[in-house]
């Protein structure tokens, strides 16, 4: 896959992300990855000071943020061994979730053992499910694990719009 199939990625996901936030009740937004522990440093188009504690988030440049995902998230996932429709799910995902998080999420999509590790045998099960089951499974297994999380109640509004999102851009993708 292109570098152009990774902006496309890119753009979308930080459109889900949005600007600069310091929710002190986020713990992504402390640099502990605990609320009330560490510097309050925020989130900025989703990277955060629990990620990354040592970056002065507020003042991260949209190249810098692009750099980020680019040598962090999408090389270090392999995002170019899968099919773009499930790439941008699948990074969007990690975004949100974490990288572990996602890959069990896409693991238990498609039947694979959820040890968070993209092997073979997950690569094998997602290349041999049909692309509008995988990406219908993958969606539904993001949605049920936003609602088995217990700050559902205060975020929940905002995650639901999100999966709503990417229900779209799955269909437009497909």
């Amino acid at each position: 896959m292109s570098y152009e199939v990774f902006l496309k990625t890119f753009n979308r996901s930080v459109g889900n992300e949005g600007g600069f936030t310091n929710d002190r009740r986020d713990r992504g937004n402390w640099t502990s990855g605990k609320i009330g522990v560490g510097k309050l440093n925020g989130t900025k188009q989703g990277v955060s000071a629990m990620t990354y504690p040592n970056l002065d988030i507020i003042n991260l440049t949209d190249d810098e943020i692009k750099e980020i995902y680019y040598r962090d998230w999408w090389l270090k996932l392999g995002m170019d061994k899968f099919r773009p429709a499930i790439s941008y799910q699948m990074f969007d995902a990690a975004i949100n979730h974490g990288m572990s998080r996602a890959t069990k999420l896409l693991q238990k999509a498609v039947g694979a053992t959820a040890d968070g590790v993209i092997g073979p045998n997950t690569m094998g099960k997602v290349k041999d499910t049909e692309l509008n089951d995988l990406l219908f499974k993958f969606i539904a297994e993001r949605l049920q694990f936003f609602t088995d999380i217990r700050t559902f109640d205060t975020y929940g509004r905002g995650w639901s719009r999100r999966i709503a999102h990417n229900l779209k851009l799955a269909a437009e993708d497909n």
